[in-house]
């Protein structure tokens, strides 16, 4: 294959990422389509599957880039937090997690709406992004119990994320008593803050 071809190749597959990120930030997941996502794209439909095993493989991809920039939000945070009480730090975390979730609604649900499980073909770089979300949470939590064992700060870790996930999922949703986002904030807080 000629240099000339893979880069037309590659410039298509940044192409279909960049239109599917687009359709999604604009109207959820259930918006993509394979059949408007080729003709914006100016391809075949059969060309969407030469660079992705199926719709999911492009979401993936796509979940990908929020993920980098859900962690770059996250590490902003801990990096403005730095030398904070771990519980504050926690607090500054969820914040900004809550914040990102609010700007970029479509987009953030998208992680968590693709049709998938550990048991199936996750890429490593899929659950490496997840996993280093997991650890700007673990770090605080070492500080706070510094003798417990590392497979109960991993469930620990993925408790208080699970918590802190319901609380802006459903709040986002108006499903916690149509509170606005600081009341949100408000009540990320208390939670955190009783932690013992």
């Amino acid at each position: 294959m000629s240099e000339k071809t893979q880069a037309r190749k590659a410039a298509l597959r940044e192409k279909l990422i960049e239109l599917a990120e687009a359709q999604i930030a604009e109207a959820g997941l259930s918006s993509l389509r394979a059949r408007s996502l080729a003709k914006e794209a100016g391809c075949a439909v059969g060309a969407i599957y030469t660079h992705f095993d199926d719709l999911n493989a492009l979401v993936l991809e796509v979940n990908g880039r929020t993920f980098r920039r859900l962690g770059a939000t996250v590490a902003q945070s801990v990096t403005q937090a730095a030398g904070a009480a771990p519980r504050d730090r926690l607090i500054a975390m969820s914040h900004a997690y809550l914040h990102f979730a609010s700007d970029q609604p479509t987009l953030w649900r998208a992680l968590f709406d693709i049709e998938m499980s550990t048991d199936g073909p996750v890429p490593q770089w899929y659950l490496d992004a997840l996993g280093g979300l997991f650890s700007y949470i673990a770090e605080p939590l070492a500080d706070l119990f510094p003798d417990m064992p590392e497979s109960e700060l991993d469930l620990m870790t993925r408790a208080l994320f699970s918590s802190v996930h319901g609380i802006v999922l459903l709040g986002l949703e108006q499903r916690i008593s149509a509170v606005p986002l600081d009341q949100i904030e408000v009540m990320i807080a208390q939670v955190l803050s009783r932690i013992q």
